[in-house]
């Protein structure tokens, strides 16, 4: 059996690689070819948790789950907060054949399906991008949205100053962007075409009174039911889009938290980014049209990046 360690992960799965990648399994998902369940979420003391997310790319296709423990506290250690390990098992024997680093590859592929969000359902011109966190993901998705727009101008929020200063000047070295840092979530968005709320928010941050007209939002930093960065409006406000119905509905906090306040109902989901990208639902509608992507996490991303990475596509 073979093992992909995260170093190898971070080498050759790079974002122009993922973003495709990515992509093609969210349209399969969306369009019935993929097998897999709800995610399974086991939580323990302090906010740590740990899920088991299993899955197939089709029936006679590879297999496999992403085993995962999250630890929030392990950012302030330098340490990834996702820890685990993605199995996959090839379809011809049903034998398990390869063993891949699972906290990179969810570090890669998450800020990736914001990217592929974000190309099918921001304005084309979108080039001022907002940051609400300086955590991995925050990096991740600062470096996968440039692959897929031409952003000229970054503001980042983060509850400690300096660590979000810190951030943006390392940030703006490495990606050649100005990085600033906004006082508050207000001032990062309120010129902002895009939005990645990447935090490790337990309340929300992020009020739909202060989005202006024709943004993008990528709710990424909630990926269950309980913790939710954006209130009741931003979702009421916007076009809202899930990388998985099923999931959003029985884990999106932000949907689930404006639905039980009456503000909407299931039919304001208006589709699934799959069914965006495969032209099956309509995303964008408009310039004016504030629209959301709420991304859970999917386990086919996950094991088409793996299988992608055990077979040499990448």
């Amino acid at each position: 059996m073979r093992f992909i360690d995260r170093e190898e992960v971070a080498r050759r799965l790079t974002y122009e690689a993922a973003i495709p990648i990515v992509r093609e399994a969210m349209i399969a998902f969306s369009t019935g070819r993929t097998r897999q369940l709800l995610r399974s979420i086991l939580p323990l003391a302090e906010g740590r948790m740990f899920g088991v997310m299993p899955g197939a790319l089709g029936e006679r296709a590879p297999f496999g789950a992403k085993i995962v423990s999250v630890y929030p506290e392990n950012f302030a250690a330098g340490r990834q907060s996702h820890q685990g390990v993605i199995v996959l098992f090839e379809p011809d024997s049903g034998a398990p054949v390869c063993v891949v680093h699972a906290g990179e590859v969810t570090a890669i592929r998450t800020a990736a399906a914001s990217a592929v969000a974000t190309d099918a359902l921001a304005r084309p011109e979108a080039s001022r991008l907002a940051v609400l966190g300086y955590g991995e993901q925050a990096r991740a998705h600062l470096r996968a949205i440039g692959k897929v727009r031409p952003i000229e101008q970054v503001l980042v929020w983060g509850r400690d100053a300096g660590r979000a200063q810190a951030f943006a000047g390392e940030m703006s070295r490495e990606l050649g962007v100005g990085v600033g840092v906004a006082a508050d979530v207000r001032e990062a968005v309120a010129r902002a075409d895009i939005v990645c709320a990447v935090s490790a928010a337990e309340d929300p941050i992020l009020r739909g009174a202060w989005l202006p007209a024709g943004v993008h939002v990528n709710l990424v930093g909630s990926s269950r039911a309980g913790p939710a960065e954006a209130d009741h409006e931003v979702v009421r406000r916007s076009r809202f889009i899930a990388d998985s119905r099923e999931g959003v509905l029985a884990q999106g906090a932000e949907f689930l938290n404006a639905k039980a306040a009456g503000l909407v109902d299931d039919a304001h989901l208006a589709g699934e980014i799959g069914q965006v990208l495969a032209g099956e639902v309509e995303g964008r509608q408009d310039a004016g049209q504030i629209t959301v992507y709420k991304s859970l996490g999917h386990i086919v991303q996950d094991l088409a990046s793996a299988w992608a990475l055990y077979r040499g596509a990448i």
